[in-house]
């Protein structure tokens, strides 16, 4: 079956959805989200239903984004991975990315800039990839990369693009996870890659916006148009629970005071006539609100 891309067009920027997976989370629902009455569930399923498969688990897709316009191309995050990546012991592998990139008609190597989100693994996983699954020239896996690796014989699986982190990302990286230093951040070093950034930062196309909470250095992608914009969420919701109600918070959240102060800010419109959300783990890739 061929893979689906979605798209969403904000003036002369559009946004692609790319699935990777899609699979049970890895405790039950209720342990990761223990404020919710079952009101608030009820709530949520009714407005999500493809969050809950037929044993009660809650459901999730994995997808990257790329936005697209005549300034550039970036990806935002970097799905579960390839068989051998770090969200393995949990998440689905492997995952589709690399079709769902040829199926919105994306090489790797015109990727300019690749914003990762956090520093969760079901989100880094096609970032830096085993030299048997860069893509060659076209966008197909087993070429050779165009850019040197590590010595870990890790490489950059989009060879020209700068990756933006935010610094206060990396500087808890041994905490969140220290494995991910010689699979992620070393190789993109060595390779010049990396970009660390300090909170708000223009993009070609839209601009990273700090988001903390989730993770310290939590950030995510705002495009916008006029007085329609699209937020690019990352984990700044997880669940339609947290879109019907924000404040609620969610058990892997490092700062959920901040998580919560993120999620309500961003979620207001303001003056916006539109608010259009690309969510990861949600299962429609476009939210309007």
């Amino acid at each position: 079956m061929p893979i689906s891309v979605p798209r969403l067009r904000i003036g002369s920027t559009e946004i692609i959805a790319l699935a990777d997976a899609e699979g049970p989370f890895f405790s039950p629902r209720t342990e990761a989200f223990p404020g919710a009455t079952a009101a608030q569930w009820a709530e949520a399923d009714r407005y999500d239903p493809g969050a809950v498969d037929a044993e009660g688990r809650w459901w999730l897709r994995f997808r990257a984004y790329a936005i697209r316009s005549d300034r550039g191309l970036t990806v935002v995050d970097a799905g579960i991975g390839p068989a051998d990546s770090p969200a393995g012991s949990w998440a689905p592998v492997p995952g589709v990315l690399p079709e769902s990139l040829t199926a919105a008609g994306i090489d790797p190597a015109d990727v300019d800039t690749v914003v990762l989100t956090h520093l969760h693994t079901d989100h880094v996983g096609w970032a830096v990839v085993t030299e048997a699954v860069v893509p060659s020239a076209g966008g197909a896996v087993g070429g050779n990369a165009s850019t040197g690796g590590s010595a870990s014989g890790r490489r950059p699986y989009f060879p020209n693009a700068e990756y933006l982190l935010q610094r206060a990302e990396f500087d808890v990286l041994d905490v969140l996870n220290p494995h991910l230093r010689d699979t992620l951040t070393d190789p993109l070093l060595a390779t010049g890659q990396l970009r660390l950034l300090d909170g708000d930062t223009a993009l070609r196309a839209g601009r990273v916006v700090a988001t903390p909470g989730h993770t310290p250095g939590h950030q995510s992608v705002l495009v916008a148009d006029g007085r329609e914009r699209a937020l690019v969420t990352g984990d700044l919701l997880v669940h339609a629970l947290q879109l019907l109600h924000p404040e609620l918070a969610y058990s892997h959240e490092s700062d959920p005071e901040a998580a919560r102060h993120a999620r309500e800010r961003m979620l207001d419109r303001g003056t916006a006539t539109t608010l259009h959300l690309a969510t990861p783990h949600l299962t429609e890739p476009f939210i309007s609100v």
